[in-house]
């Protein structure tokens, strides 16, 4: 590992994503991630990539389906409301299986909302905001190092399963300066054979990408194929963290930046008697529904917490499946959740459903 270098979020992802092998960025500017695309435009050409300003957001997502279709380790990013607008070109990269990483540093909405951080594109990431049978790879980082490190497992992981994955980040973990150590680079990144690209190589191959079937047998033949892909994600690419979970009788479920105000949560409860203990999903989708589901078996109640009004609770209360109370706590808006408030919705918990703690 490097020495540990101070830095803004949006850079060192913009940092990793080149040490990671992206040689290929195309982009819109829309705050909160607006270092993103400036870093690229300085750092690719340095090393032989190419960085586009492309006209929208539209044109953005179509211009890394050409270039992941050539072969080339791409990536886009942008927030919300530009990512809404890619929505179709992800649903065609996915159809399309073609790999690629997009980040989202998510702000306020509905609509133009607010440029202040949020969790509320949780729906879109993870639900599949395009249309058609398909999923991304979501990862939610809930520190600079994490989030370096997850560029580096999103670029591996798109290029094994031949997916679109996304970091979805935050106004907090995109402005934010933390230190931040990169792994080695991978000097063979470059040489990854992928006889599926476009490359014009003239091997004799007819190679065409595209996500059209019209035949109703053969499009359902596809969608099986990919349905058995993302089981295979599920079994194999599912990430969390467990957090004094040894002898909980609480569980907090929180990802990201909320994540971080929930371990100050954790240590409050603790002082006062209260055994809290906390799943953190690191893959938003696959979701970590079975470490869930077994702590359901132990724990007396789980309280989700979210910078939105409530959208990843839905998952949770999938996994629980019923079996004790799953409260929720949220703050919209912009609005960042402080650790009073969650442990007095904890103690809410606890009264309204006659639990221990």
């Amino acid at each position: 590992m490097s020495q540990p270098i101070l830095m803004k979020g949006n850079e060192a992802i913009a940092e990793a994503a080149i040490r990671a092998g992206c040689r290929f960025f195309a982009g819109y500017p829309i705050t909160p991630q607006n270092e993103i695309p400036e870093y690229m435009s300085r750092r690719l050409p340095e090393v032989g990539g190419a960085f586009v300003q492309a006209e929208s957001e539209v044109a953005a997502i179509n211009m890394l389906y050409g270039a992941a279709g050539a072969g080339a380790r791409c990536m886009t990013s942008s927030s919300s409301p530009g990512i809404s607008l890619k929505q179709e070109g992800i649903s065609y990269m996915a159809g399309s299986e073609l790999p690629g990483l997009i980040v989202n540093i998510v702000r306020g909405g509905p609509g133009l909302g607010t440029i202040q951080p949020a969790q509320s594109d949780y729906f879109q990431a993870t639900k599949g905001g395009g249309h058609g049978d398909y999923r991304l790879v979501v990862y939610g980082p809930d520190t600079l190092q994490e989030a370096v490190d997850m560029v580096f497992e999103a670029f591996r992981v798109s290029d094994a399963y031949r997916n679109p994955v996304m970091i979805l980040g935050d106004g907090v973990l995109g402005q934010m300066m933390e230190p931040v150590r990169f792994p080695p680079e991978d000097a063979d990144v470059h040489k990854v054979e992928k006889p599926w690209a476009t490359t014009g190589a003239g091997d004799g191959d007819t190679r065409l990408i595209c996500s059209i079937h019209l035949e109703a047998e053969e499009l359902n033949a596809h969608n099986m194929h990919l349905h058995e892909k993302y089981q295979a994600i599920k079994e194999n690419e599912t990430l969390y963290e467990e957090v004094e979970m040894e002898d909980a009788q609480l569980c907090l479920v929180a990802y990201g930046t909320t994540s971080r105000i929930c371990r100050a949560v954790i240590e409050q409860c603790r002082s006062e008697g209260m055994k809290v203990g906390m799943i953190r999903p690191i893959t938003l989708w696959p979701f970590p529904d079975k470490p869930i589901s077994e702590a359901a078996k132990k724990v007396d109640a789980f309280l989700a917490v979210e910078m939105s009004l409530g959208q990843m609770v839905e998952d949770v209360r999938l996994a629980v499946n019923g079996r004790v109370p799953v409260g929720f706590f949220g703050r919209t808006g912009g609005l960042i959740p402080t650790p009073d408030e969650i442990v007095a919705a904890l103690k809410r918990l606890v009264e309204e459903e006659g639990v221990t703690s």
